[in-house]
């Protein structure tokens, strides 16, 4: 390390910025630059617009988050979510009542995060294999009982979950913001959450301190599970659409947001704030390249993956001592 970068870093310690300081400044950094390239970004109904894509992404981000605190990785999310959407779609143009669709469909998600956990802490099988497989199987069977095809025309109400709006803004985003609360209050000040970090920092050292490591593991990837299923409504909502090809690549994009947001792969820690603007810097960024007509759309990925990969450096630079 040089000398400047080594005086910086030790700088920075001493002003104790936390990891979520960095963010926010990142993300603030972000919205004015991104307002100076397009008159159309800085906008009530761009930025409340946006926020309908994201939702389901932020959702699946803070049940991932509960997942990596712990050490694991859930790689089904994408699958799980197709899962859920086919089962309310097929059901309901099966003759389900469209309230019990619902149910169904969040019960299959959430279903899917149980065997997840089951299969990870019974079989002692890293978690990285197990739902690589369970993700293709449920979206196997999305196919499978879709025979690829689309479900569409809901009734009007069901629009609500994906397009309706609480005054200016959208209803999802209620969802979100109330599913941060609760999983932050759970996290940050339950005795779920302590458990949740413990087993992340070492699993033998949690165990013997009584906490209940199966179950904690298990619990997580159910909870995941239920978020994913709720996510499932909403996406299928939004789009008025049931298919078997949603979902594709939720995996990364929660996962790029909760690594962004600080919390450690290897488990141990993370935050629900941290992820909460994972999600928005990742978001933002994609909303305004997206409005900046000179740019070709090849190069969006690029830059979103550049960007993520600074914010990630400006990230464990200030939260590391020299």
């Amino acid at each position: 390390m040089s000398a400047g970068a080594s005086v910086f870093r030790r700088t920075a310690a001493r002003l104790n910025i936390p990891h979520e300081g960095v963010l926010l400044g990142f993300l603030a950094i972000e919205i004015i630059v991104l307002s100076r390239l397009s008159p159309y970004f800085l906008t009530l109904s761009n930025l409340l617009g946006a926020s309908q894509f994201f939702v389901e992404t932020g959702l699946v981000a803070l049940g991932m988050t509960l997942v990596i605190m712990t050490g694991g990785i859930d790689l089904s999310v994408g699958g799980g979510l197709a899962l859920a959407s086919v089962a309310l779609g097929f059901s309901a143009h099966a003759g389900l009542p469209l309230v019990l669709a619902i149910v169904l469909a969040i019960g299959v998600a959430t279903a899917g995060g149980l065997l997840n956990g089951l299969l990870t802490t019974r079989w002692g099988i890293h978690p990285l294999a197990i739902t690589l497989a369970t993700g293709e199987a449920f979206r196997g069977i999305a196919s499978a009982v879709s025979n690829e095809r689309a479900v569409s025309s809901f009734p009007a109400w069901f629009n609500v979950f994906g397009q309706g709006q609480l005054g200016p803004i959208p209803d999802q985003l209620w969802v979100f913001a109330a599913a941060s609360v609760v999983v932050g209050i759970v996290l940050q000040r339950g005795r779920f959450g302590r458990y949740v970090q413990a087993t992340g920092i070492s699993e033998d050292a949690a165990r013997a301190s009584g906490v209940p490591v199966r179950r904690v593991k298990t619990l997580v990837y159910v909870l995941t599970g239920l978020l994913v299923g709720i996510a499932a409504v909403i996406y299928t909502s939004r789009v008025s659409t049931a298919r078997s090809d949603a979902g594709i690549g939720l995996e990364l994009e929660t996962i790029a947001a909760v690594v962004l947001g600080g919390a450690s792969i290897f488990g141990g820690s993370g935050t629900v704030l941290g992820t909460v603007l994972g999600v928005l810097i990742i978001a933002f960024l994609q909303q305004g390249l997206l409005l900046i007509p000179t740019l070709d759309s090849n190069w969006i990925l690029v830059i979103t993956g550049g960007v993520m990969l600074v914010a990630v450096f400006l990230n464990e630079f200030f939260r590391r001592g020299d």
